[in-house]
């Protein structure tokens, strides 16, 4: 059995995803590994994926990342949301806050007692009673765990970040770990005709890499989990058109930093914008059959707030998920295991999951088979529900002056998704699985945004009178008010560390 155990995991492609993952696994299993990763100084990374959602934070901490190192590193600024800007004909824009809005009460959430606010004359806004998002208005940010004198969560917040400067400075910290790094191109892969398993990687200067386990950080090429094993891929291009992006950066018009991302439509799509400190993310998703590169790069560049950082960058992918991301004796992490456009900006997360997802599996000895269903079955799962929540904007937009948008409109949707759509409009519950990525507060900020209103509220509203709800609705609207006019903007914050 000593001669079967796992010793040696190499990694394949550098990036996010390669050196992420390099350096959780060093950070883990550093002294039962040899942690191997191969990048190629000729291949460029999309380096695109510039927002994040709060998770990253608890996973920056157990890679051993010191916050303030990080954000001097990768020019980082704070992310409290999404604004959405011209998705519903109705709302001009919308934001999908992170945190809790209102007040937590058992059983029946505080949206519930909103709408029975509203549906007795209340004026207020569903957003006047988030954090977030009264500071994210205001370029406002602190550090705030809990609102003062009170057991009111504060601020939630992730990052928006230069995607190369983070994969610089997670390749440093994964070598300071202990992780070999070979530079170097693959021109090979040597597979077992018996057990189908990769035992050899070739490289173009004669070099040759073994390992027992395999993983494959080679983006959309999947070199390994679909160029050598041919694992498979299900498409959803017929939920999620769009198959094309443009990335390009801009000076900042402003030392004033918006804490948050905006995603604005257009007609075949949408854009996006993402505030860094020393410049500004740009980029357009489209889709191809609807409008032409050269349209597409027009409107991009039209849109910017600046003049532009070198030349526009142009991305083809396609959306869906690989069958079977453990194959084999090899793991698929980052975009070689499946593609969600940036949408809510899940990427850099999907590819924290599955290497917490591979560390908790990891075989001591035999690869089994019963390891790589569970991986795959839970990987599978994490990339549906995300999936859903991604279609869930483009399902719900009633924009009718283009081709694009009517086919979102009228499409035809995943089951999992019509359900929840139903139970919140005929209820205005949201039931959501343990495993969901995405809140009840989250699914409640699309819907209304996009101009889903509920036939009900849950009969656990009227435990309060109507004077209980609008004194408790003034005095939150007050609290949240009084707590973001003393935040500091968000650029002070920045200049502190």
């Amino acid at each position: 059995m000593a001669e079967q155990r796992i010793k040696n995991l190499t990694i394949v492609g550098g990036g996010t995803a390669g050196w992420l993952t390099a350096s959780l696994f060093a950070k883990v299993m550093g002294k039962q590994l040899n942690i191997t990763l191969i990048e190629s100084d000729d291949i460029a990374t999309v380096g695109v994926g510039e927002a994040t959602i709060p998770p990253i934070l608890p996973f920056n901490g157990a890679l051993g990342i010191d916050e303030k190192a990080f954000i001097k590193a990768t020019s980082a600024t704070i992310k409290l949301g999404i604004q959405f800007e011209g998705w519903s004909k109705d709302v001009p824009s919308y934001m999908h806050v992170f945190g809790t809005i209102g007040k937590d009460f058992p059983f029946c959430e505080f949206y519930h007692h909103w709408l029975a606010a509203k549906s007795q004359g209340d004026q207020s806004n569903f957003w006047d009673f988030s954090l977030n998002y009264q500071a994210a208005k205001q370029h406002k940010f602190a550090k705030l765990h809990t609102i003062p004198n009170t057991q009111l969560k504060g601020l939630a917040y992730a990052y928006h970040f230069d995607a190369q400067q983070y994969a610089v400075f997670l390749s440093q910290h994964a070598q300071t770990l202990g992780v070999r790094r070979i530079a170097g191109t693959v021109s090979s892969v040597r597979v077992n005709e018996e057990s189908g398993f990769i035992e050899q990687l070739d490289l173009a200067d004669g070099q040759r890499v073994s390992g027992n386990l395999f993983i494959d950080c080679t983006g959309m090429h999947g070199l390994l989990i679909e160029k050598a094993l041919n694992c498979g891929f299900e498409d959803w291009s017929h939920w999620l058109p769009c198959d094309r992006a443009i990335a390009v950066q801009s000076n900042p018009l402003s030392d004033d930093i918006a804490p948050f991302t905006r995603s604005i439509t257009h007609p075949a799509g949408w854009r996006w914008e993402i505030p860094l400190q020393h410049r500004i993310g740009n980029g357009l998703v489209y889709s191809s059959k609807h409008m032409s590169d050269e349209a597409a790069q027009a409107i991009l560049l039209a849109g910017l707030s600046g003049d532009t950082l070198g030349k526009p960058k142009h991305l083809r992918f396609r959306t869906g998920r690989r069958l079977t991301p453990w194959c084999k004796n090899v793991v698929a992490i980052g975009l070689s295991s499946g593609f969600l456009e940036p949408l809510e900006s899940t990427s850099i997360h999907l590819i924290q999951t599955a290497a917490v997802r591979l560390l908790k599996l990891f075989p001591q000895n035999d690869i089994t088979q019963q390891s790589r269903d569970i991986f795959n079955r839970e990987t599978q799962q994490e990339l549906e529900q995300i999936r859903d929540f991604v279609i869930l904007h483009y399902k719900l937009n009633d924009r009718a002056d283009s081709d694009f948008w009517r086919l979102c409109h009228t499409m035809p949707i995943p089951d999992s998704l019509k359900r929840k759509i139903a139970l919140f409009k005929g209820t205005g519950v949201i039931h959501s699985e343990v495993t969901d990525l995405f809140s009840s507060v989250a699914w409640q900020q699309v819907m209304l945004g996009q101009g889903v209103n509920p036939q009900q509220q849950h009969p656990l509203v009227d435990t309060l009178t109507a004077e209980q709800r609008e004194e408790l609705l003034s005095s939150l609207r007050l609290l949240i008010d009084k707590t973001a006019s003393a935040l500091p903007k968000h650029g002070v914050f920045l200049a502190s560390l």
